[in-house]
């Protein structure tokens, strides 16, 4: 397994995050991802990272859909690649309605076709082509105005990987059909194929298989004996993805544990969440709900556990390290690596 970490730009000190990801480049990590949610953007962070490192790949996991034009974005990602001597990685996710409406005022609404026509017009961007589009969500030149197709003054790169970060069923298959990588999320893998038969379908269709997909997925690790405390301590996050990430009616990371066996848990979770009640949500995350989704506990406990990960298919895992410290999470990080499967 190839392996990666994840940053949010907005969680701590800016000079001790770029020092973690240098450090972890010395480590020998392959990938680190850059977040953007409701804090900080994700080009900026990677701009500035790729001028500190020089091997480690460098993705946005994710700049949001919608939030950019497709040319744009298609733009930011081929500057990235050209300022990082080509490490750069695109992740793409369609993020929520909260998000997306409530902060940026832009539509949700279908999000499938967005995404479709989003990576066709990229791609043709990264081509070198000139840009012409006729699509249901997005058409180029804009119709009856002054606009005429356009290429970009910069070299072609069609070789940039597309990731997408999804969750239903359709953008499973459609990472399956369309992207280099699946940056999945809220994974159990022992229900793997909940997830995994979709992409291998899209994939099917445009002629590959599942194995020309990197399956990138993530998981908090932490070393120690307490497992009970350990566990405890993570139910409040759990909790905030069933009950808080997204609305009472949209909830893509809810509904994908519904799928992979925690179906009522997930319910309850989430009604107790939007009651208000959230001590009483974290409460009632079942133990083998974060077990299952993290890499807790012994040396053995955790080496078992990566090798589940990797026999259910995963070929890059994101690791999010515990510690307080960028010391400590460096070293949670190196004891970790040690353990990784041959």
């Amino acid at each position: 397994m190839r392996t990666a970490i994840a940053l949010a730009a907005e969680g701590g000190a800016w000079p001790e995050l770029v020092d973690y990801v240098v450090e972890a480049e010395r480590l020998g990590v392959d990938i680190c991802w850059v977040a953007e949610a409701w804090g900080c953007d994700a080009p900026t962070p990677l701009a500035y990272l790729a001028a500190k490192t020089g091997r480690i790949l460098l993705g946005s996991g994710i700049m949001q859909l919608g939030v950019r034009t497709p040319a744009m974005t298609a733009m930011t990602a081929m500057t990235l690649a050209r300022i990082s001597n080509g490490r750069f990685l695109l992740g793409l996710g369609s993020s929520g309605p909260q998000v997306i409406e409530g902060l940026h005022g832009q539509p949700f609404a279908h999000p499938l076709g967005r995404m479709r026509e989003t990576i066709e017009i990229v791609r043709k961007v990264f081509a070198g082509e000139k840009l012409t589009y006729d699509g249901r969500h997005f058409q180029l030149p804009r119709p009856g105005g002054e606009g005429k197709a356009l290429r970009l003054s910069q070299p072609a790169n069609p070789g940039i990987p597309i990731y997408l970060a999804t969750l239903s069923p359709k953008m499973l298959e459609l990472t399956g059909e369309m992207a280099d990588g699946w940056l999945g999320t809220s994974f159990v893998p022992e229900a793997a194929a909940t997830s995994l038969d979709h992409i291998a379908k899209g994939a099917a269709k445009s002629g590959r298989s599942l194995a020309d997909v990197d399956i990138s997925q993530g998981a908090e690790v932490a070393f120690g004996d307490d497992v009970e405390r350990m566990v405890a301590a993570r139910k409040p996050g759990l909790a905030f993805s069933l009950g808080g990430m997204g609305s009472a009616t949209t909830n893509f990371y809810n509904d994908a544990y519904a799928r992979q066996g925690f179906a009522g848990a997930a319910e309850e979770v989430q009604a107790l969440w939007v009651a208000g009640r959230r001590d009483d949500a974290a409460a009632a995350v079942p133990d083998e709900m974060v077990l299952a989704t993290t890499l807790l506990g012994t040396d053995d406990m955790v080496r078992a556990r990566l090798r589940v990960w990797q026999d259910a298919g995963v070929t890059t895992i994101r690791l999010y390290p515990a510690g307080r410290t960028v010391a400590e999470r460096l070293a949670t990080l190196a004891r970790a690596f040690d353990l990784l499967p041959a």
